[in-house]
């Protein structure tokens, strides 16, 4: 683990593996990992705005677990997306098959599962 963590920091370790691809498929690479950041970033502005700026909502401390869990689901996109960036850039330098990711769609039910909670929290609290 502290190995993959060393690489994201290290960019001549990076550039000592393999041989260096099509620079195009290494800025495609960047640009993934950027809109995962964006994503991050995005989580986070939700998780500040939910503790910010949501009513009180009918479940004791619904409010706070949503903006908690906002706030660490955009820190752990934003760990993913670098890990993934330099997973992936190793393997289009060592012409391997690019590592493959369930992440996308267990962070696709976290939102959709947050969605309805955040529905049925709407519907319990009634009209105001």
């Amino acid at each position: 683990m502290w190995e993959s963590i060393r690489r994201w920091f290290d960019p001549r370790e990076l550039r000592s593996v393999g041989t260096p691809p099509d620079y195009r498929f290494s800025l495609a690479n960047e640009r993934t990992f950027l809109a995962w950041l964006r994503t991050g970033l995005a989580l986070v502005a939700g998780g500040l705005a939910a503790a910010q700026f949501l009513p009180p909502l009918p479940l004791a401390h619904l409010r706070e677990a949503l903006a908690v869990g906002l706030l660490l689901l955009g820190g752990t996109v934003s760990i993913r997306a670098v890990d993934h960036w330099a997973r992936t850039e190793r393997a289009i330098r060592l012409g391997e098959e690019l590592p493959a990711s369930r992440f996308p769609a267990v962070l696709a039910l976290i939102v959709a599962a947050g969605a309805l909670l955040l529905v049925a929290a709407v519907l319990l609290r009634g009209p105001a």
